[in-house]
């Protein structure tokens, strides 16, 4: 759904409040920065580094966000993406575990083999404590001397203060005024950006919006997903008793199409199994049982995914996610949080809380869940030293994703995957595409989740410094680091921790540049710009290794079309596993919903006569041996069966299905199917090639 602040109602009602408030009592700044996320943090010290005033503004009463809220374990694919303040961060880090009163109930010896891994021999650190995250965040601020001001948060009705195309204020809820030439809006939600009347999405785009093939609805994932049937509904097999908590018994949608979705959000937990540091899982208020029925069905069933993905921090605590069917992620509970107003937003953070607490509760405690599962999940408990102004519970929830910036330039799946680059880079990104599950539904009787993507095999990639600032006409003075203009699917891939670091420090950068040069944000010299990101220690461009490419499709002879360009039914992920694949990666079923799925090749003959029609796959011990292909030619239909076990006999990488008559007046026909086969069937390309021979 897309989404622009300013009707014409609001846009009355800015002009209004342009004209009427005063920002004679404001207190003045060169630069104002909304949001102590990390990248908030970097904005502010690197603006102050540069020597300009700036002002640090924090809703809650703490700082770093998801780094210093629970996510411990670094996500970003490839390190080597990652300079500048961002990587002073991280070598922080690693200074602070070279002291030996950092550990307290293990060695580092003890801890890095329990990750399963030798000490690091770099000078940087990416696991560590969210208590340690946030000193060491208050502790660049003191050093810059930036002015920091917690618990004031944004009045969302009028507290963006405009002239023309740019903002001249913000107003707290306080009612405490600041004055600003630079703004910078460095929160999860990006509510500066909307209430400045910034054009913004909410949601994921359809494939067609922006030419992907993994954004929009993803049916027929198999990751956290219900490997075992469970039933839905409140009365096991009678749909009319209605469906159990947290599912819907409506359609999900047609394959790639866009909706108002939005991926799972959860708490990243940090947990412990040293006893004197532990805190039970507590009961929460208002726990209902009936909320894990499907949770108790599916371990009945066989599946027991275990507590999260435990991964091990220092001193015996964890970073735990999500993992499997049923897990922390409140799937479905957030569409209304992005655009929501600060009820209810609150309603949601709390209703997550209850949620993901009481999951907890329940599998430590319900006497239905099996013994041994109650006994592994009871030795983890809250860390008493994390977390203290909150009982040892996280103090942000994980807002995966929520409003996103449209700007002259949108990052897309074709940026990540490297078919698309861009000239005014601000920084890298690097990991994989990834989506959470957006929602749970009834799928032939039984639950489903929908809307988990991971895919990766591709290099870090540029980030356009476009993607940071509104349209010129929108507003001249902002920068948006962390609600960028991406699409969801890219988006999911760039919504690092480490990458908003990065873009908060180019923003901050950028921000100063303009002020010296009296400009928009959208005039700034990109080569000054590049030039000075440089000297600080950014990254750029990726000029390391670049994973592997197969021969492109139009170097090959004849006519050779890639199983991207052809019509898909089903979910058919793209995969990188074998190589001797044409371009970039080839795809293949999933070895699910058989008879569901089929890929059908279009291809317009340019002139009349014979060709050899040949088929492109990887060969694997995992593929079916009996992929039933059919080919539509002028002279009628005929039907192959591929072992795609065999190597292909052509380069190792096309397989010959027979030579047939084709039509300049009517385009080759190979639809490949599934039905009835066992393994994987993979669709990498179709070839055909001219001749003479019958």
């Amino acid at each position: 759904m897309y989404r622009r602040s300013l009707t014409a109602l609001a846009a009355a009602t800015l002009s209004l409040v342009a004209t009427s408030a005063s920002t004679a009592d404001a207190t003045h700044y060169d630069v104002v920065v909304y949001g102590a996320t990390s990248g908030g943090v970097t904005a502010a010290v690197q603006t102050a580094r540069l020597g300009r005033t700036v002002v640090l503004i924090e809703p809650s009463n703490h700082v770093g966000g998801l780094t210093s809220g629970g996510l411990g374990a670094t996500d970003i694919g490839n390190k080597g993406a990652i300079g500048g303040l961002s990587r002073e961060f991280y070598r922080r880090i690693y200074q602070h575990y070279q002291k030996p009163d950092a550990w307290t109930v293990q060695t580092p010896d003890d801890y890095w083999k329990l990750r399963g891994r030798g000490t690091p021999q770099e000078d940087t650190m990416w696991t560590f404590e969210p208590r340690v995250a946030e000193a060491l965040y208050r502790e660049m601020l003191a050093e810059a001397k930036v002015p920091l001001l917690e618990g004031e948060r944004l009045d969302l009705r009028a507290g963006v203060v405009k002239e023309g195309n740019r903002i001249t204020a913000i107003k707290m809820e306080s009612g405490r005024t600041l004055a600003g030439k630079m703004f910078i809006d460095a929160t999860y939600e990006g509510d500066l950006m909307a209430k400045a009347g910034v054009s913004y999405h909410v949601g994921r785009e359809a494939n067609s919006v922006y030419g992907e093939t993994i954004n929009g609805v993803q049916l027929g994932s198999k990751h956290h997903q219900f490997h075992v049937k469970v039933d839905p509904y409140v009365k096991p097999g009678d749909p009319a008793s209605g469906v159990l908590p947290g599912i819907h018994a409506d359609s999900p949608g047609e394959h790639g199409a866009g909706d108002k979705r939005v991926q799972a959000y959860n708490f990243r937990m940090c947990l412990t199994d040293v006893p004197e540091n532990r805190i039970a899982f507590p009961k929460p208020a208002g726990y209902d049982p009936l909320r894990y029925e499907l949770a108790l069905r599916t371990i009945q069933a066989g599946q027991w995914d275990g507590l999260g993905a435990p991964s091990a921090m220092p001193n015996r605590k964890t970073d735990t996610n999500n993992r499997g069917a049923f897990s922390s992620d409140n799937i479905g509970m957030n569409y209304d949080y992005p655009d929501g107003d600060y009820a209810t937003r609150a309603a949601i953070w709390k209703e997550h809380e209850q949620y993901q607490q009481g999951w907890c509760w329940f599998l430590a405690n319900d006497e239905r869940v099996p013994q041994n599962i109650r006994e592994q999940v009871s030795k983890w408990g809250l860390a008493k030293d994390e977390f203290t102004d909150n009982g040892g519970w996280p103090h942000q929830l994980y807002v995966r994703e929520a409003r996103r910036l449209i700007s002259d330039y949108v990052m897309t799946e074709h940026n990540c995957r490297g078919d698309k680059t861009v000239t005014d880079s601000v920084g890298l990104a690097a990991y994989t595409m990834d989506s959470h599950n957006t929602q749970r539904y009834v799928l032939n009787g039984y639950a489903s989740n929908e809307g988990d993507v991971q895919v990766g095999g591709f290099s870090p990639y540029s980030i356009s410094y476009k993607s940071i600032v509104p349209r010129r006409a929108e507003c001249g003075n902002l920068f948006v680091p962390v609600c960028l203009a991406a699409s969801h699917i890219a988006y999911g891939s760039i919504r690092m921790e480490p990458v908003f670091m990065v873009l908060g420090q180019s923003s901050a950068t950028a921000a100063v540049q303009a002020i010296e040069a009296g400009q928009d944000v959208q005039a700034v010299d990109y080569a000054k710009l590049r030039e000075k990101l440089l000297a600080d220690q950014q990254i750029l461009d990726w000029t390391g290794p670049k994973p592997y490419r197969g021969p492109a499709a139009e170097s090959l002879p004849g006519i050779v079309v890639e199983a991207e360009k052809a019509e898909l039914v089903g979910s058919w992920p793209e995969g990188h596993t074998v190589r001797g694949y044409v371009g970039k990666g080839y795809l293949h079923d999933e070895d699910a919903d058989k008879g569901k799925k089929s890929v059908t090749f279009t291809i317009p003959v340019p002139k009349a006569g014979r060709y050899e029609v040949r088929l492109a796959y990887t060969a694997l011990g995992n593929r079916a041996t009996n992929v039933p292909v059919r080919i539509t030619a002028t002279d009628g239909e005929q039907r192959f069966t591929v072992n795609q076990k065999k190597k292909p006999e052509i380069d190792d990488m096309f397989h010959r299905l027979g030579t047939m008559e084709f039509s300049s007046e009517k385009p080759a026909v190979i639809k490949i199917e599934t039905t009835g086969t066992q393994g994987h069937v993979v669709v990498d390309a179709v070839q055909l090639l001219p001749t003479t021979s019958k």
